[in-house]
C-alpha cells in the first residue's frame, strides 16, 4: 500500500506561504512604526522649537524679574529688622 502525500505537502507549502506573507506584513507594520514615530518626532521638535522655546525664554525673563523683586524686599525687610532691633524709635520718645 503506497501513501500519496500530494495533499499534505501542498497544504503544508500554504501553510508556509502563509507564514511568509505574516512575517513580510509584521516586518512593513514595524518599518511604518518607525517612520511613524520619526515623522512625530520632528513635528515634536518644531513645535518645540516654534512655541515652548520662546515660551520658555519668556518665562525664565518673568522668574528673573521675580527673584530681583524678592530680592529687594528680602533686603528691605533685613533693613527693617536691624533697624527694629536697634530701637531707633526711642530717640523720637525721649525729646
Amino acid at each position: 500500500m503506497t501513501v500519496d502525500l500530494t495533499t499534505t505537502n501542498v497544504l503544508l507549502g500554504i501553510l508556509a506561504t502563509i507564514s511568509v506573507l505574516e512575517v513580510l506584513a509584521v516586518v512593513a507594520l514595524f518599518a511604518g512604526g518607525f517612520i511613524m514615530f520619526r515623522r512625530l518626532m520632528n513635528v515634536i521638535e518644531a513645535i518645540e522649537e516654534r512655541r515652548i522655546a520662546p515660551a520658555t525664554a519668556r518665562l525664565n525673563d518673568i522668574l528673573d524679574d521675580v527673584k530681583a523683586m524678592t530680592d529687594v524686599a528680602r533686603r528691605a525687610t533685613e533693613r527693617a529688622e536691624r533697624a527694629t532691633a536697634t530701637g531707633w524709635w526711642n530717640i523720637f520718645r525721649r525729646a
